[in-house]
């Protein structure tokens, strides 16, 4: 139908605009009040912070040697039983000594004789010079007596050395301890037969001190050499080989090498440990703790709080009602605390539980936050 009044032309035209103004007027609502993410805080605290550095080590005995006999024959005796502690000067093995004793005997009565000899010989030289000085002898004769008095000396000090060898390789037939250590597993029976210098009886090594050996870089030689200086009982620690057990005495820098390698950039140390109670043993694996130099009182809080992106760490700090993100430098691990070498303070209150949805600036209010186990729990549902 055609519309021609002038009244109904004025009421086609504003409806649309009466329209408009009511949409307009839907848009000006308010938008939603965010409500505060309640969080829970940990004061951050400065605390004693200790920990090690680790090195990989290698337990060594100071002093360790391998028994081999220096004259041959075939094995008569011997007097240990293996794996014990022997003394110093303890008799280990014995080879047939019968030869070396009939040979020692010998050389003894050689030596009886040349002494015999000798003493005709000084006798005859006095007895012509007596007879000289009253020229009832030639001055040629003399001087024979003199010449065989001279060879008679030097038969005497053969002799000596015959016996004094002959002694020697008599000793040799009797092998003992160097000194005090544990001795290992026989390497050869009673009866066998022994080449002087390459048959290998047995290995001995001392185990009370003891020490450990760890390769370092040449960076932290200086480092040593301070330690060396200066260690304390908490310098050094070792964790044996299971991982778990921590030995219970401490060390101390026994040695560090005269140079560096030059194939690898490394260098050796030696510390040593007290092995009183033989719990250290040569060849072991170990880790050598060593401690680190920032180690003290140090600003710490709890390691959860900690989030990371790209690289970089961050914490969310209460202020009052509002959630401030800030960037921290980590240290190291202290059980389930984490050491902050920068980026807040003591008494800081950093934001432990409720964080994960927070942005810098964020409103905030203190306790009621679920631990982030349960969070993650709610929301898989």
């Amino acid at each position: 139908m055609k519309i021609t009044s002038m009244k109904n032309n004025y009421i086609f035209w504003t409806a649309p605009v009466i329209l408009l103004a009511s949409a307009c007027g839907n848009n000006k609502q308010t938008a939603p009040v965010v409500a505060p993410t309640p969080v829970n805080v940990v004061e951050a605290k400065k605390a004693a912070a200790t920990y090690y550095d680790n090195y990989q080590g290698t337990v060594v005995a100071l002093n360790t040697v391998e028994l081999r006999s220096q004259v041959s024959g075939f094995i008569t005796g011997i007097f240990f039983k293996e794996g014990e502690v022997v003394q110093k000067g303890k008799p280990l093995y014995e080879i047939d000594r019968r030869k070396y004793m009939d040979a020692y005997q010998q050389a003894q009565a050689n030596l009886l004789s040349a002494e015999a000899n000798l003493t005709k010989a000084q006798k005859d030289v006095d007895r012509y010079n007596m007879l000289l000085k009253n020229d009832a002898i030639a001055r040629q004769t003399v001087d024979q007596a003199t010449a065989a008095y001279e060879t008679s000396k030097s038969q005497v000090a053969v002799a000596k050395a015959a016996v004094s060898s002959a002694k020697t390789d008599l000793s040799y037939a009797t092998i003992s301890a160097p000194f005090t250590g544990r001795i290992g597993i026989s390497q050869v029976k009673l009866g066998a037969q022994i080449t002087p210098g390459s048959t290998l009886l047995n290995t001995i090594s001392s185990e009370n001190p003891i020490a450990v050996d760890v390769v370092i870089n040449e960076q932290d030689i200086n480092r040593f050499y301070k330690l060396q200086q200066r260690s304390t009982d908490t310098t050094f620690k070792l964790q044996l080989s299971d991982g778990v057990t921590t030995y219970n005495k401490p060390g101390k820098i026994l040695a560090i090498d005269r140079g560096v390698n030059n194939q690898t950039g490394t260098i050796k140390v030696r510390v040593k440990f007290d092995n009183d109670q033989d719990i250290l043993k040569d060849g072991m694996s170990c880790v050598l703790k060593v401690l680190n130099n920032e180690s003290g009182v140090q600003v710490q809080i709890p390691y959860k709080a900690v989030t990371e992106q790209m690289g970089e760490f961050f914490v969310f700090v209460a202020q009052d009602t509002v959630a401030r993100q800030l960037k921290v430098t980590l240290g190291h691990r202290v059980g389930f605390d984490v050491v902050i070498m920068n980026g807040i303070n003591a008494g800081d209150k950093v934001i432990t539980e409720g964080f994960q949805r927070l942005q810098d600036g964020g409103k905030i209010t203190l306790g009621g936050a679920a631990p982030a186990a349960t969070q993650k729990a709610q929301q898989a549902k």
